[in-house]
């Protein structure tokens, strides 16, 4: 019963799509019924890679690198949208499309490196997710895990039953950070004039700001992200004729505007926190442990308890997207894919081995980051090539400004995965 009820909440969320595609229906709510691929995307984007980040920039050089967080959205948003346009016009998503149009070696090439970065972004917002229920619950890490990971196994469960019950589970755990992240700016003492100066002036104090800016922008548009996006955006209702691929791209903008728009707030926000709590006397927190234990005697339990709160849900649902990922980068690129339970304990199994073998896990954190940006030049390139494509896309490739616009982002990303990297290995 509980199926056939919601499988029927797609199908009827697709009916009523189809309305509005055809005139049918108007209100101030149809927004919301194009609502989800955006929204399931944007959880790249707070994931507890971000946590980490975000908390030794507040903590370190106060409100200063807020202009850093905000880049590095807006640049989001482009190539997110252009995921998503991808997958809207073309009915394929975007490893589909390397297998069709690239030569047979590459693709698979492309596909070794595109797993790995798929099992290195699980690692880490698998890692977060344990390391916020552990904490909150006074678990060893071990048994967070096991707990950590049967949650999202029952939440990739509902992947099998349309579209739409993803996508509010999702929603419902985006607006659970969110939340706590307002509370957190009333218990911080945030000055809110640095904040928007902070926001908009560019400003590096030193070479260990710029490590951290690099950082803040070389994990902010994720490999795994860009493929599922184009796949989610191709599942949900396929348009009949270019008017409706041009209404449905209408929605889509505006979703990618506004699930983007509140990532980079809740970024903004953990960085505010961070320098509210940390910059004053404690500038040496950098990492997610310590912000906790400190934290509490700063603000009170209630604070770390929020902080936690965020942390996990961050973990869960990322991690969960993360499995999701890698079914299509599969699906695409080989033209198959497992059941989702075996990539799920498959992809279990670096964070169970960093854990058993003792490894610091902030440490697993950073190195997960640096395997992402040998990765991120592959779905970037691949996405900017086939967008400006005529031949693909139709009347809806790139206009030179949106090229000229995606080529400079990508490139400025790609030059700033290259310092982090070299930084790192340093």
């Amino acid at each position: 019963m509980e199926a056939e009820t919601q499988t029927g909440l797609s199908k009827r969320t697709e009916t009523e799509i189809r309305a509005v595609l055809a005139g049918r229906r108007h209100g101030f709510a149809t927004p919301l019924l194009f609502a989800g691929p955006a929204v399931i995307a944007s959880i790249a984007y707070m994931d507890p890679g971000n946590f980490a980040t975000n908390i030794q920039a507040g903590a370190r050089y106060n409100y200063q690198l807020l202009w850093v967080v905000v880049l590095a959205n807006v640049i989001a948003m482009l190539f997110q949208g252009l995921s998503a346009k991808l997958g809207l016009v073309t009915g394929r998503n975007l490893a589909e499309l390397c297998r069709t149009h690239l030569p047979r070696p590459l693709v698979y090439a492309m596909w070794a490196v595109s797993e790995v970065a798929a099992m290195a972004t699980d690692l880490a917002e698998f890692l977060g997710g344990t390391i916020g229920l552990s904490l909150l619950c006074h678990l060893p890490l071990m048994p967070g895990m096991v707990i950590t990971g049967l949650i999202t196994l029952l939440m990739l469960m509902l992947g099998g039953r349309g579209f739409r019950p993803m996508e509010l589970m999702i929603g419902l755990l985006v607006l659970v950070i969110a939340i706590c992240y307002v509370a957190e700016l009333f218990i911080a003492p945030v000055n809110w004039a640095e904040a928007a100066t902070g926001s908009v002036l560019p400003r590096l104090p030193d070479s260990e700001a710029l490590t951290i800016a690099v950082g803040i922008i070389g994990a902010t548009v994720m490999p795994h992200a860009l493929y599922l996006h184009s796949s989610l955006t191709q599942h949900r209702v396929t348009p009949r004729n270019d008017d409706e691929r041009r209404m449905l791209l209408r929605f889509s903008n505006r979703e990618v505007l506004v699930a983007l728009s509140v990532a980079g707030l809740v970024n903004v926000a953990m960085v505010m926190t961070a320098a509210g709590a940390f910059h004053a006397g404690h500038r040496e927190v950098g990492d997610i442990g310590t912000a906790y234990h400190t934290l509490s005697p700063l603000l009170g339990p209630a604070a770390a308890g929020v902080f936690l709160v965020s942390l996990m849900a961050s973990g869960i649902s990322s991690s969960t997207v993360g499995t999701m990922a890698g079914q299509a980068i599969m699906q695409g690129f080989a033209g198959f894919k497992i059941p989702v339970w075996v990539r799920r304990v498959v992809t279990m199994v670096p964070a169970f081995a960093v854990v058993a073998m003792g490894v610091n896990t902030t440490q697993a954190l950073v190195i997960s980051q640096v395997v992402l940006s040998f990765a991120l030049p592959v779905p970037m390139v691949a996405l900017v090539v086939f967008t400006r494509r005529r031949d693909i896309m139709g009347r809806f490739a790139n206009t030179r400004l949106v090229n000229g616009t995606a080529i400079c982002g990508a490139a400025a990303i790609l030059v700033l995965n290259v310092v982090l990297l070299v930084q790192t290995l340093n």
